[in-house]
């Protein structure tokens, strides 16, 4: 489990969703910590939005970044708690292909040496859908850290061995 510096790096391209009824660009601390993780990784960060709590908004934005072919991969922050505004995951489900459940797993597992048990709130997720990988983290600053730093960073890293998401991509849209 380490990445392999004898290998090239191969940047993706990837969206950043804020899901979020009271976040602006001025206060979007949790969005700041990914775009910022993102690019120094070395990643192209080709789309930053904010959008509203609502589900259909959120269908119909994702539909348009799966469909864009200039976008890998969708990172949402927030909408994944337990309360009516939450939506994030039931968007996911309206357009996913296959569910990567171990991601959420991983992701609580982690979650939990910071926040013990408060961590089975957490609704994070990540599904394939038509090529495209979508994550979805809490809105949290040590959520979006532990699910940068504790998965992502390394599963979208090429040279990660003994596997990685970014080796998967060319083969994600066979039948």
């Amino acid at each position: 489990m380490a990445i392999d510096e004898s290998l090239t790096f191969k940047p993706i391209n990837i969206a950043l969703l804020t899901i979020s009824d009271t976040r602006s660009e001025k206060d979007d601390t949790s969005g700041d910590i990914l775009a910022d993780r993102i690019e120094k990784a070395g990643h192209n960060l080709v789309d930053r939005e904010i959008l509203r709590d609502e589900k259909s908004l959120l269908v119909a934005r994702l539909h348009g970044l799966i469909d864009d072919q200039n976008v890998d991969c969708v990172i949402t922050t927030g909408g994944t708690g337990l309360t009516g505004r939450d939506i994030t995951p039931e968007a996911l489900e309206r357009v996913k292909s296959k569910d990567i459940p171990g991601f959420g797993e991983l992701f609580r597992m982690l979650s939990y040496e910071n926040i013990g048990t408060s961590t089975i709130q957490s609704r994070a997720c990540a599904v394939l859908s038509r090529g495209t990988y979508i994550f979805a983290l809490p809105g949290s600053n040590g959520a979006v850290k532990d699910g940068w730093d504790g998965i992502l960073a390394t599963q979208l890293d090429s040279r990660h061995k003994p596997c990685n998401f970014v080796e998967l991509m060319p083969r994600l849209r066979e039948k």
